[in-house]
């Protein structure tokens, strides 16, 4: 198990950036690989993204020393989606079976965290999004049709989506982890339109399910100073609470959204008109 820290970087700082800078920070890549499990610990809200790609023989989630615990969940909570084909997560000694977009929380002090694929040909990929935790909430699965579901924009505006809240403080309940998955209509390429940013909690975004020549224009940065990063499949967005995070894509797509932060209120955000945008 590999990993690599995100040191934090302020607003005051965007402006400078080249994009390769922006991209060194903000973006990661490689997350999901096959036969690795990668993780990248980050300084906002000490907040460490997971990726997990078993094929031939099962992979284990393991403590990192960025961490500095006996096991990863040891004082930690994770989130996790497989955004793959079918697989399995055995978690405390019981096994979870995760279909496509099902999604599974383990609290704080779940031991001996594996992963496995039905097929080695089309394996399951798994994503997680772990946060500290104060406190141990009962381990969840859902499966990929279950959640809160609410239909936001118009296609007049080509925004129209489903979004599917999974563990929130009105589903799975946790410390601080709030996960669900969005997919955009036919015709839709817009997500998070009007934008808005988070002042008390940070987003992680994890781009799906985009062909391999489709791409994600993600905007980013202080309303006042935005930037762009150009997003293939299966690549994950790291945004700070200062940031906004939209995006228009060359052609409809999914992502996993995911925070943590001071509270778990989905409507706590600061809206900004795209008028507002500089």
């Amino acid at each position: 198990m590999t990993s690599q820290m995100r040191g934090p970087v302020s607003a005051e700082q965007i402006p400078g950036f080249t994009q390769q800078q922006l991209r060194d920070r903000f973006l990661v890549e490689d997350l999901l690989v096959a036969d690795a499990v990668r993780a990248v610990p980050t300084h906002y809200d000490r907040v460490v993204a997971v990726g997990a790609v078993p094929t031939t023989s099962p992979l284990a989630l393991e403590a990192i020393p960025e961490i500095r615990s006996e096991y990863f969940l040891e004082h930690r909570e994770i989130g996790l989606v497989n955004v793959g084909d079918a697989g399995t997560v055995t978690a405390g000694g019981v096994e979870y079976r995760m279909e496509p977009e099902a999604v599974l929380y383990l609290g704080r002090g779940t031991r001996d965290v594996t992963f496995a694929s039905d097929a080695a040909e089309a394996p399951a990929k798994f994503y997680g999004f772990s946060a500290p935790a104060h406190a141990e909430y009962p381990n969840v699965l859902a499966g990929p049709d279950e959640g809160t579901i609410k239909e936001l924009g118009d296609p007049t505006t080509s925004n129209r989506r489903t979004l599917r809240q999974v563990i929130h403080e009105n589903g799975i309940r946790s410390c601080q982890v709030v996960m669900g998955i969005t997919r955009l209509h036919e015709g839709s390429m817009w997500n998070t339109l009007p934008s808005h940013t988070h002042e008390r909690r940070t987003e992680f975004y994890l781009y799906f399910d985009l062909p391999s020549d489709a791409r994600v224009v993600h905007l980013m940065g202080e309303p006042t100073e935005t930037r762009h990063l150009v997003v293939a499949d299966e690549q994950l967005v790291l945004s700070p609470s200062w940031s906004i995070h939209s995006g228009v894509g060359s052609q409809a797509y999914g992502f996993v959204w995911a925070m943590a932060g001071e509270n778990q209120s989905f409507d706590d955000m600061d809206h900004v008109q795209i008028t507002e945008l500089r």
